[in-house]
């Protein structure tokens, strides 16, 4: 789950010179995807300046690198899924409902990626994106992938993609883990609407022994 970048509409006037027309469009293009490129940089470091060093127990796990799941059936991981716990981020703070995540899978090897939840006011709020596979050498299958809402013309730049690491995964499918590298994010995830409460902490504990903070979980499975 990542926030949807914002461009702006850049203004063309009329030309009678078509050369000189098709420059201008360019200039602008330019600038609408280097203003971007500008504010997503400035806000990797802001969040990386804001990012605390974790739990003091959980330190030393910080700095080992997470290990995913391999293989992933992609097409058994497929369909929806239901939030059950959270680490707070920005781009979910209106949902304070429930949260679901449709995963379908595309021809090309992609998978689109429909993300939903329920605000406040009972409106429902979506994000369309798009997933790709990322591979890992001597881990085929390996369930890293990286997820974009922005728009496809984006798709170049690489501060679009935001991590999805599949830590656990039970082997019916029913049950998964999901973080980020840096231990900035965290989901549960399961097939069921609402998780038994047992198996959920079994899910937070073993987060916990790979460094996330878990005191700071949002529990919003209903």
């Amino acid at each position: 789950m990542t926030q949807r970048p914002r461009r702006d509409t850049p203004v063309v006037l009329p030309f009678d010179d078509r050369r000189t027309s098709q420059a201008i469009g360019a200039m602008a293009t330019a600038f609408v995807v280097g203003g971007v490129a500008t504010w997503l940089a400035l806000g990797a470091v802001r969040t990386a300046h804001a990012q605390p060093a974790g739990p003091a127990d959980g330190a030393p796990l910080m700095r080992a690198p997470l290990q995913v799941v391999a293989p992933v059936d992609l097409q058994r991981y497929a369909g929806v899924w239901h939030e059950q716990a959270r680490l707070p981020n920005r781009f979910q703070k209106r949902c304070v409902g429930p949260v679901s995540a449709e995963y379908t899978p595309q021809p090309d090897g992609t998978v689109q990626v429909l993300n939903s939840c329920v605000r406040a006011d009972g409106n429902v709020d979506e994000a369309m994106g798009s997933a790709r596979v990322v591979p890992v050498p001597g881990q085929p299958g390996a369930g890293r992938l990286e997820v974009r809402f922005a728009p496809s013309w984006l798709s170049w730049l690489p501060l679009v993609w935001g991590d999805y690491w599949i830590l656990k995964l039970d082997r019916d499918y029913q049950v998964s883990l999901v973080g980020t590298p840096n231990r900035e994010y965290l989901w549960v995830l399961s097939r069921a609407p609402r998780l038994d409460a047992a198996v959920l902490e079994a899910e937070l504990d073993y987060a916990r022994s790979l460094g996330f903070d878990t005191d700071k979980v949002v529990l919003t499975g209903k």
